[in-house]
């Protein structure tokens, strides 16, 4: 059971998306969630993160001030707002569970990879 990222697509410069992760009883994590991006021929990298306890969020400097992660409890998802989408943030987003109760950067820290999301920013 995976994790499912959706809402990408074809955007020109200065347009927004948001993303959505829905996950199930067996792939909610009761400390948190990420967003990962990997651009072709590249390592995947590290988005934004966020915890439940204390709603705290942390972001790579690329995207801070212009992405949001943000979660409803009601419907167990996770969102990636993102705006003003630059050609540099093409790439395929992925969103996953942490494995502990802090936010973490790197790729060890998370689970329940699944099927990733394709953002394509071009005019």
């Amino acid at each position: 059971v995976q994790l499912q990222a959706c809402g990408g697509g074809l955007v020109q410069p200065g347009g927004s998306l948001r993303l959505s992760c829905a996950a199930s009883g067996r792939t909610s994590s009761r400390y948190g969630a990420g967003w990962f991006r990997q651009a072709s021929g590249k390592g995947r990298e590290f988005v934004a993160g966020m915890t439940w306890s204390d709603g705290g969020t942390r972001y790579v400097d690329s995207v801070e001030g212009r992405f949001t992660i943000s979660r409803d409890n009601d419907k167990n998802t996770v969102y990636l707002q993102m705006n003003d989408l630059k050609p540099e943030d093409t790439a395929v987003y992925y969103c996953a569970t942490l494995k502990v109760p802090a936010i973490r950067t790197g790729i060890q820290w998370y689970g329940n990879w699944g099927r990733g999301t394709l953002v394509t920013v071009s005019s």
